[in-house]
């Protein structure tokens, strides 16, 4: 690619900021921005994303125009969490013959959970010769990390792992998924009770799962709710949630497999107290033994910054719906993105 990587911001909530200067830092050309938020709707994305200047480029409440108009190679898209409610945004895309990354936690590996809307996207990417795959925090962090580091033992039994983020930095949708603000019976009705919502590790355990050609046998996941003794104001929520309701949940998935390899992977997401910090860290049990973790890592920052650096091996990918497991390593982007 001769020319600079054009880009569409679909989505501009909290972490479109980020997304943004990042993309921007590493050559690309953001060319158009989408969101329905009137308070967004209409500014530049310079101001938007704290650049310094204006570029031009308004955030629109088009979103139907902006793929028509903007001649974008790929739109990063940073809206919801689950398959179902992304569905008519990656259609939109790919129907445009655009290629979509997303930070969509189900679609880092949702051939199981989702598989009617993962199976259509598949087919309508092939068909428009684009790709489509999820990516961020999880990419890395939660599937070819741990991946890769089982590659220096002899034997494994088990694999444990347990994150944690600010449910904060995410946005209002992402909250209400992990119950914050919840009293408990709504919690246990909508929460605990829907098996139809995996938790975000979830997806990502399927995901080492398919990278190492491991077979499920069994997968089952509790949730459980975060509860305070005092009162914690929510930015998001806008609003202060009482002790006693939650304020995000932790939910632990069990994977077995016929091989004989059996992963628990805890994923806590809550509304944090000053002295609350994220995690990734990761136990593995075998020949030897194996502890490894990341120091209160900045899960925004890392999702962008994976997002941003997974771009090119995108857009070099085979058409269809091509999960993070099975793409090309990504690479830190030393130069602009077009010339990687």
């Amino acid at each position: 690619m001769t020319s600079k990587t054009k880009v569409i911001q679909f989505g501009c909530g909290k972490m479109a900021e980020t997304m943004i200067k990042y993309l921007v830092d590493h050559g690309a050309e953001v060319v158009g921005a989408i969101d329905k938020n009137p308070a967004v709707v209409g500014k530049d994305i310079g101001d938007f994303a704290g650049l310094g200047y204006k570029t031009g480029v308004k955030i629109s409440d088009n979103a139907a125009e902006v793929f028509e108009y903007c001649d974008a190679d790929v739109a990063v898209i940073t809206i919801f969490s689950y398959m179902p409610e992304m569905y008519e945004f990656f259609e939109l895309a790919l129907k445009n013959g655009v290629n979509v990354i997303t930070t969509c936690e189900e679609a880092i590996y949702p051939w199981n959970t989702s598989p009617m809307e993962t199976n259509k996207l598949d087919k309508l990417a092939k068909e428009n010769n684009v790709t489509i795959t999820g990516s961020g925090m999880q990419d890395i962090y939660w599937i070819n990390m741990p991946s890769l580091m089982v590659a220096g033992m002899n034997n494994i039994r088990k694999i444990k792992g347990a994150v944690s983020y600010n449910v904060e930095d995410y946005g209002l949708a992402l909250a209400e998924a992990h119950g914050a603000g919840y009293d408990l019976n709504k919690f246990e009705n909508e929460i605990a009770q829907a098996e139809s919502l995996p938790s975000y590790m979830w997806n990502a355990a399927e995901g080492i799962c398919n990278k190492m050609n491991w077979t499920i046998k069994e997968i089952s996941q509790k949730s459980v709710p975060f509860i305070l003794e005092e009162d914690i104001f929510s930015e998001t929520l806008g609003r202060v949630i009482p002790a006693g309701d939650a304020t995000g949940m932790s939910a632990v998935t069990t994977i077995k497999t016929y091989q004989g390899i059996e992963l628990e992977v805890e994923c806590i997401g809550k509304v944090y107290r000053d002295s609350d910090g994220d995690m990734c860290d990761w136990e593995i049990t075998g020949e030897p033994d194996m502890i490894f973790s990341l120091s209160k890592p900045d899960t925004v920052a890392h999702t962008c910054a994976t997002v941003v650096n997974r771009i090119p091996t995108l857009l070099s990918a085979p058409s269809g719906f091509v999960t993070a497991d099975q793409l090309e390593t990504p690479n830190y982007l030393t130069y602009p993105m077009h010339l990687n």
